[in-house]
């Protein structure tokens, strides 16, 4: 079973911002999601890119900006905090962690791949 991409992204995007709205609305967390966000919705948004590219150096590009930013949103959701929440609150956490390292290292293996 082949595995779309950009559907992948996209559910990753859809699922931060699902697990967003169920946090405490800390100072701390409103800030972090903020940037976890445009960095998860970033990834996705840098493949449609990608694979619109006008050339191999364009693509290689924007896949080098994919992985930065899931590398990006693994970052963001490792500072959330999820101490007073639900304990699914921390598992939706881990699972979108692994996610976030799961993309990058697709994206890694696409830039292997590129060269």
């Amino acid at each position: 079973m082949q595995y779309d991409l950009e559907d992948r992204t996209f559910a990753f995007a859809k699922n931060v911002r699902a697990f967003v709205k169920k946090l405490r609305k800390t100072i701390a967390n409103i800030e972090d999601a903020k940037q976890l966000i445009k960095s998860s919705g970033s990834v996705g948004a840098n493949y449609i890119e990608a694979n619109e590219a006008l050339s191999k150096k364009d693509f290689v590009m924007r896949i080098k900006i994919c992985r930065k930013e899931a590398k990006e949103s693994r970052y963001w959701l490792k500072l959330i905090d999820t101490t007073d929440g639900q304990p699914e609150q921390e598992n939706d956490r881990k699972d979108l962690v692994q996610e976030s390292t799961e993309l990058m290292n697709i994206f890694g293996a696409i830039l292997t791949k590129s060269r």
